[in-house]
């Protein structure tokens, strides 16, 4: 789960971590009054405007603007707010900002990159840090590897003074310095484990003239897998508007569901099926529209939800259903698929592959539907038979 800039540093905050001042906005009003209270408890005409969305590069894209005095903030809130942005992760749609951050301008000496992640080829938490703070990382890794620093937590013996020593020396930190780093990045590591997080990373991380070490920026993104230890606090900070309607929907249906861009719908039972099953598609010259993991025991409620959402896309041309019955029985899954296929009077082709418990029995209802249901009896069989169909 992700949530927006203003939600990390509220959440830093509590965690001693320091971040600006800042106060998020709803309306150019609020902005224009966020504005003038900055300035008034500061003392400093520079505030920094910021458009709320949850995607990275909102900077290039003229979602963040530095100016002097409330006037100016204004103007800024009143162009960025409602305004589309297209950044490298927002893809060509782009997202409306509906949120700002109005914050206070502070004095930047140098500017320096701070992330944790899980890494899982180590299966620990890794830090990495760089001088190259306010760039792209994935620019910083692509062309000058070495300006990333990076250690691992022991999950065993925790953050260690002498990894965060090595950190600092590297980024070429003073000893007052080093000193208000190695107290930042200790709560960083401590927030990390407490509240799951999947992400929870600084860019920039500043430092300023008398050499203090702040927050400039904050994401957050957590592992949904541990939401049932944290449903309070992430209810609370999740904004639904900047969530795909189709993804929530399946969500609160309990299915895995990732839209993609293409236009075979796949219907599939465990994640590494469907996995195969796109790689599939994709070998005969398809592009599959989702990834749906209907689950190891899914109804026949389940199924035609499952249909339902594939079937919001307008981009789906054909559907794949491809089902290993193990725990989930074939027979379930063919009354479920005939069901829907009624109920929403499907209009584009569907190819089945069954296999597994009570396959004859599921093979024999699909057969007997009098529906255009098209039978596969292998996985390549079938995801060459909806790519050809669909082109039709």
């Amino acid at each position: 789960m992700n949530i927006h800039e203003y939600q990390a540093k509220e959440l830093y905050r509590q965690h001693g971590i320091p971040v600006p001042k800042g106060i998020a906005c709803m309306s150019v009003e609020e902005a224009t009054q966020a504005a003038e209270k900055l300035i008034k408890e500061t003392g400093n005409q520079v505030v920094v405007v910021k458009a709320q969305i949850h995607a990275g590069g909102r900077g290039k894209a003229g979602g963040v603007k530095v100016v002097k005095g409330a006037d100016a903030a204004t103007k800024a809130a009143r162009e960025i707010l409602g305004k589309k942005l297209v950044t490298h992760q927002t893809g060509p749609d782009g997202k409306v900002v509906q949120r700002l951050l109005v914050e206070q301008g502070l004095p930047i000496k140098n500017e320096l990159y701070l992330a944790l992640v899980v890494d899982r080829d180590s299966r620990r938490i890794a830090i990495m840090a760089s001088t190259e703070g306010g760039m792209d990382i994935e620019e910083v890794a692509a062309k000058t590897p070495e300006k990333i620093r990076t250690v691992t937590i022991d999950p065993a013996v925790g953050l260690q003074g002498y990894q965060i020593r090595q950190l600092a020396f590297g980024l070429g930190l003073t000893a007052q310095e080093q000193k208000h780093f190695s107290k930042l990045l200790d709560r960083l590591a401590r927030l990390f484990e407490q509240e799951d997080c999947s992400i929870a990373e600084i860019n920039p991380l500043i430092l300023t003239e008398d050499e203090q070490v702040i927050a400039l920026d904050a994401k957050v993104n957590f592992d949904s897998n541990a939401e049932f230890r944290h449903r309070e606090l992430w209810s609370s900070l999740r904004d639904l508007s900047e969530e795909a309607p189709t993804e929530t929907e399946a969500k609160e249906a309990d299915l895995s569901f990732i839209q993609l861009d293409g236009n075979i719908g796949c219907l599939v039972n465990g994640a590494g099926l469907a996995m195969a099953t796109m790689d599939t598609i994709k070998h005969y010259g398809g592009e599959p529209a989702n990834f749906l993991d209907v689950g190891g025991g899914a109804s026949q409620e389940a199924v035609t939800k499952a249909f339902r959402i594939i079937l919001q896309s307008e981009a789906v041309e054909g559907i794949f259903v491809n089902i290993f019955g193990g725990i989930m029985r074939c027979d379930t899954i063919a009354k479920g698929v005939v069901a829907a296929t009624r109920e929403l009077g499907l209009k584009v082709p569907l190819v089945v592959r069954l296999e597994g418990t009570k396959v004859e029995e599921g093979r024999k209802i699909l057969d007997e539907s009098g529906l255009a249901i098209t039978s596969a009896a292998t996985m390549a069989e079938g995801a060459q038979k909806i790519v050809e169909l669909a082109k039709g």
